[in-house]
């Protein structure tokens, strides 16, 4: 199916592509649901100043508005699926743009809710719930949602602080248009001494290139951009720090970090203990960047040399039509249950597996409580594709076992949790290769593989969630986080991560200048706990613990009926502490000695 010129979807083998007839049989039956889904959306304003009359009053509120919401869900999903299969097709660029006009006016219909049930009494609430079995059910749900009523403001001034949501997302929003919109970089000369377009998109192919040249040429002219725009960025940087703050003070946190992680109500220390970790192992990526720096016979390793792949093209690699069976054999200490489940995906067309014109780039599990968990892929028979599958397949097998094991109430879960059962598949997958193949060549690649995801997603996403946390606790204290300011310290911050092997004072400083999490409020962190607890997971999965597997299989089936932390607690693992953090950095240790023995 390799094609040296994209087709149109329609001229595509469908046996390739997702079977969304199980979603909606046609366009006219997602029309009808629409339909029928914003005709119930304008009855739920019928609750409103109700919620405190009486236990069955509630229940029959909080039932009919997860009614809707699922509804809403399916339209939206089948919709936007339906788009990125081919978003030059105008008739499901408007559905999507429909089924989102139709999410908006769900919520503002349900707005007056979480307000109003805060508001009741507390002994009256736990009174109602006590009183009431079917509403007993739902006690997780409330009690999630009115935890923080000791953060929330009188109605009036929630309004006003909602009436300035759009001048607080002005930061976020500013830096989005001045780095997607309004930056233009220079050319910059190819392998072939060619001079290209450099984009934000093709920067990282740039620094792919085993031409040295080609990729310091790319690197200095990138960063020539933010350094130019650098007072600008720090403003909109700065200003984002301020509304969080800001938001923190007037809602009863001590800091921006304590009302961020209280969304999913996970404990600062697990914050603080990440941090820690990663700077009591600093020395482990000192080496590997040492080893890079050797391995690439250079005096000092430059930031651009990061990326440039130390073995050259990959050794092996796998069709589509192969990967079933290496996925099955991969992921087989999990068990006969999450096998069959993956045998679901390949035979029920859960999976889009080819590029096509208009077709969305990339990789995705995608999906609602009544639908399957459909993957999109761009499959290329490349080792790395192998992993995004296997990454995606955990994502949708996850949302399959916990659709399956809970009502829709707790079917969805944290973003805390969602990056584990997707890495934990790519590490097992990573066991099975490198016990199925001796080839040097290939055990090299493979090792080298799990080295730059530690360095990747573990170290370097802890570095910018110390960053993050850095700028929010000097902007507290009255710093005015000037562009001087910022570079100084992120200059320090890496010559802190990486070592004397590499050059940190480079345009790398500049680095905090472009990096979009820094305005998602304490996210980034959560892809390293992830990342830590997925290989947790699959180390003792792999050795044929069988009891840490039914564990895990048991907070795959979990969703949010519990809180992330105890959910993980339950599995066996207790992220308030480092020990599964300080066991992926013994992993990193082992295979980085491994890999230096084989090079």
């Amino acid at each position: 199916m390799s094609q040296t010129e994209l087709q149109q979807r329609d001229q595509m083998n469908p046996d390739y592509q997702w079977d969304l007839t199980t979603f909606f049989a046609s366009d006219e039956a997602h029309e009808k649901a629409f339909q029928e889904a914003a005709e119930e959306i304008k009855a739920l304003a019928n609750y409103q100043g109700t919620l405190a009359n009486s236990s069955k009053q509630l229940l029959d509120a909080i039932e009919n508005i997860l009614a809707v919401a699922r509804k809403v869900s399916n339209v939206y999903g089948y919709a936007h699926l339906k788009n990125d299969q081919d978003q030059s097709n105008d008739t499901y660029q408007t559905m999507e743009a429909r089924s989102i006009q139709l999410y908006s006016q769900f919520g503002q219909a349900i707005a007056f809710f979480e307000p109003e049930l805060m508001a009741i009494e507390p002994a009256k609430l736990e009174q109602y719930i006590n009183e009431n079995e079917d509403l007993k059910f739902y006690q997780q749900y409330i009690e999630d949602m009115v935890r923080g009523r000791d953060h929330v403001l009188t109605a009036e001034e929630e309004g006003l602080i909602a009436q300035a949501a759009e001048i607080f997302g002005n930061p976020q929003k500013t830096f989005s248009l001045l780095t997607n919109a309004d930056f233009t970089f220079p050319t910059t000369k190819n392998e072939e001494g060619e001079q290209v377009a450099l984009t934000d998109g093709s920067y990282i192919r740039f620094l792919e290139s085993t031409d040295r040249s080609v990729r310091k040429e790319a690197f200095e002219k990138y960063y020539s951009v933010y350094k130019q725009y650098a007072n600008t960025i720090a403003s909109t940087l700065g200003g984002q720090m301020k509304v969080a703050n800001y938001n923190a003070k007037v809602h009863k946190y001590d800091s921006a970090r304590q009302a961020a992680l209280a969304n999913n109500n996970i404990p600062e220390s697990v914050y603080d203990t990440l941090v820690e970790a990663i700077n009591d192992n600093a020395n482990l990526l000192h080496e590997y960047t040492a080893m890079r720096r050797d391995l690439l016979e250079v005096d000092q390793l430059e930031f651009y040399d990061i990326y440039t792949p130390l073995l050259g093209e990959a050794p092996l690699s796998f069709t589509y039509d192969d990967s079933k069976e290496i996925v099955l054999k991969a992921l087989a200490p999990l068990g006969e249950e999450y096998l069959e489940i993956i045998e679901k995906a390949f035979d029920e067309r859960w999976i889009d597996v080819y590029e096509n014109k208009g077709k969305r780039g990339g990789a995705y599990s995608s999906g609602t409580y009544d639908s399957k968990p459909y993957i999109l892929m761009n499959w290329q028979d490349t080792l790395n594709t192998l992993y995004t599958l296997v990454h995606e397949l955990g994502h949708s097998v996850h949302s399959y076992l916990s659709r399956q094991n809970q009502e829709y109430v707790y079917s969805g879960y944290s973003i805390f949790v969602a990056e584990i059962a997707s890495t934990t598949n790519e590490n097992l997958l990573t066991s099975y290769l490198l016990d199925t193949y001796s080839d040097k060549n290939i055990q090299l690649y493979i090792i080298n593989h799990f080295l730059d995801s530690i360095k990747s997603t573990v170290y370097r996403q802890t570095q910018f969630a110390e960053f993050e946390h850095f700028m929010h606790v000097k902007d507290q204290e009255g710093q005015p986080l000037t562009a001087e300011f910022l570079t100084n310290a992120y200059r320090e911050l890496n010559e802190r991560y990486y070592g004397e092997a590499i050059n940190s004072d480079s345009e790398i400083a500049y680095e905090w200048a472009r990096i979009p999490h820094f305005y998602m409020g304490y996210y980034v962190y959560q892809y390293a706990t992830g990342f830590a607890a997925a290989t947790y997971f699959a180390s003792k999965i792999y050795q044929g613990d069988s009891d840490a597997t039914e564990a895990y299989l048991t907070f795959l089936k979990s969703g949010s009926s519990d809180y992330p932390i105890d959910t993980m607690k339950k599995a066996g693992l207790d992220m308030t502490q480092r020990d599964y953090i300080d066991a992926t950095l013994e992993l990193f240790k082992n295979r980085l000695a491994e890999f230096k023995s084989l090079i």
